[in-house]
């Protein structure tokens, strides 16, 4: 009988290489062009967050390289880093990490309950992916931040600008006013401390839009860039662009707010109209079982 130690790796190993074959099966190997890390390129003192890994190192490590390289999982990884506003903690390498671990947990549990490691082995693959959820939820979090704050911080350019400042010095002076800073702010400042270390203003403002992931702060960036090559009014296209954004919004709200009675049905079919009836009935189906029927 082998041990539960022996079981336990031969499990770990089946597992990565039905997980492999599913994902070759899914999604051949080949460069993608819309990851956003391979789009965005490495600026001055930026280095790949996998570059520690060795491929001599431990079994941590060989696995690590595995994933990242062979499996092609850096690019959506740093893309998640990315788009979390990148952090320090978690690292790309950390999020892999987790991934791993989640992986790794689930097959050990599941062998302990069940004793059956053809089971754990096929759920395992599945955890890996688990805290892509939880990575995704404070995307749209951190999303929902920045396009909240977006439509006043576009007017507040537009009026800096008006009074004769470069639209970059308005930014800043914007930024060094603010009293809390937002997730927006934020990545404003990150701008501006981009452009400080080398960038060009079109490449900072691109690493804007990359790292926001948003549609309206794309479109804003191709207004500033269309304008520095036209040559037309930034202020003009400002203003409008922050009333279609509050026009949208408005919008949305109204589809949203007409869509609520929809909504409304399944909680008050399955929880509303059974208690109302219960606290109808209730009293009534007490007064004939305790006098014994209906009386006919």
């Amino acid at each position: 009988m082998s041990s539960p130690i022996f079981l336990y790796i031969i499990g770990m190993l089946g597992s990565m290489a039905i997980f492999t074959f599913v994902l070759r099966l899914i999604q051949p190997p080949q460069e993608d062009n819309s990851s956003l890390a391979r789009i965005a390129p490495k600026g001055p003192g930026e280095i790949s967050p996998w570059e520690s890994l060795n491929p001599n190192g431990s079994l941590v490590e060989r696995l690590d390289l595995f994933l990242v390289e062979t499996l092609k999982l850096g690019g959506k990884i740093e893309t998640t880093h990315m788009l979390l506003g990148k952090p320090d903690k978690p690292t790309p390498l950390n999020i892999l990490h987790i991934k791993e671990l989640a992986a790794a947990i689930t097959f050990g549990f599941l062998y302990f309950m069940t004793e059956d490691w053809k089971f754990a082995l096929i759920v395992a693959p599945v955890a890996f992916f688990l805290p892509d959820m939880m990575y995704s939820g404070k995307i749209q979090d951190r999303q929902r931040d920045i396009i909240r704050n977006f439509p006043a911080l576009v007017d507040l350019a537009a009026l800096t600008i008006e009074s004769g400042l470069d639209y970059m010095t308005a930014f800043e002076r914007i930024i060094q006013q603010a009293r809390h800073r937002t997730e927006l702010e934020k990545e404003f400042s990150r701008t501006i401390q981009e452009i400080s270390l080398g960038y060009s203003r079109r490449d900072a403002l691109r690493r804007l839009a990359m790292r926001t992931g948003l549609q309206d702060v794309r479109s804003f960036v191709g207004l500033i860039v269309q304008s520095d090559e036209l040559g037309t009014s930034l202020v003009d296209l400002l203003r409008n662009f922050a009333a279609d954004m509050r026009f949208r919004r408005l919008n949305a709200a109204e589809k949203a707010a007409a869509q609520a009675a929809t909504k409304m049905l399944i909680p008050i079919f399955f929880f509303i109209f059974p208690t109302v009836f219960i606290l109808m009935l209730a009293p009534m189906m007490k007064n004939v079982f305790q006098s014994g029927g209906l009386g006919f």
